[in-house]
């Protein structure tokens, strides 16, 4: 198991990439906290954790709302004694140009994706610092490497993730605490099903999306949800401050 007795969080892990990679740090022996503002969903993750014989505690709360990654990480290392992973999943998007997009809904965007990342790092990383080190994801995008249209807010925000990235591994390195980000293409999530119902044509921009990735398909959940245990596990002891792409050739093609 390469994470046994290991203690992990896991934000956004109510569906998507963060509900499989919860499933699959489970399956490894983690010990978990699952956060999501999304109570049913994240019931429902820590259920299928229960079933496979694993256990989880559960935080209802808005990632970018201050003050409430402070509450919770007290509360997790407090039932656990230590927190060793962190794993940034949850993200927002809404679609829209920068002449489209409403003031409120880039702040949105950037408050779920760049400020949820940051209060939780923010919050965890004392507690990392105080046991010898730690490991933390972040979840960016192969959009912000390659671009993309119609959806600025988001793309914006997956590149300062990127930014923020970096600037962690380099200001954490010397407390052993690396810092790597998760760059996936698109990934069968609920999320990118509620983009694709953005547009006119569904189906057509699904079918646009799939042909973009020269694997010809869109990416599983569980197969970005394996990218993420390497960066946790040990295996990545020499890996820091860099982006694995999980996108089925996007950025090469």
């Amino acid at each position: 198991m390469r994470l046994k007795d290991k203690v992990a969080v896991i934000t956004g892990a109510g569906s998507g990439i963060g509900r499989a990679t919860a499933v699959v740090f489970a399956r490894e022996g983690a010990r978990l906290a699952l956060v999501d503002r999304d109570e049913t969903g994240v019931r429902e993750t820590a259920g299928m954790i229960a079933e496979a014989g694993g256990a989880a505690v559960v935080r209802v709360s808005d990632v970018g709302e201050v003050g409430t990654a402070d509450e919770d990480a007290a509360a997790i290392q407090q039932r656990y004694g230590r927190i060793d992973v962190l794993f940034t999943a949850a993200g927002f998007s809404v679609g829209g140009t920068v002449l489209t997009t409403r003031p409120e809904d880039w702040d949105a965007v950037f408050r779920a994706n760049v400020g949820g990342t940051w209060l939780w790092a923010r919050a965890v990383v004392p507690f990392m610092q105080r046991q010898g080190g730690g490991a933390i994801i972040t979840t960016a995008s192969q959009l912000a490497l390659a671009g993309g249209a119609g959806n600025s807010a988001y793309i914006a925000a997956k590149g300062a993730l990127l930014s923020l990235t970096r600037t962690m591994a380099l200001d954490f390195a010397g407390d052993h605490i690396r810092v790597n980000a998760l760059v996936p293409g698109a990934i069968d999530t609920p999320m990118l099903r509620r983009s694709f119902n953005r547009r006119a044509d569904p189906r057509a921009a699904e079918e646009a999306s799939r042909a973009r990735h020269p694997l010809n398909r869109l990416g599983l959940p569980e197969e970005a949800a394996e990218a993420v245990l390497f960066l946790a596990s040990d295996a990545a002891a020499f890996t820091t401050g860099t982006t694995l792409a999980v996108d089925g050739g996007w950025l090469a093609g």
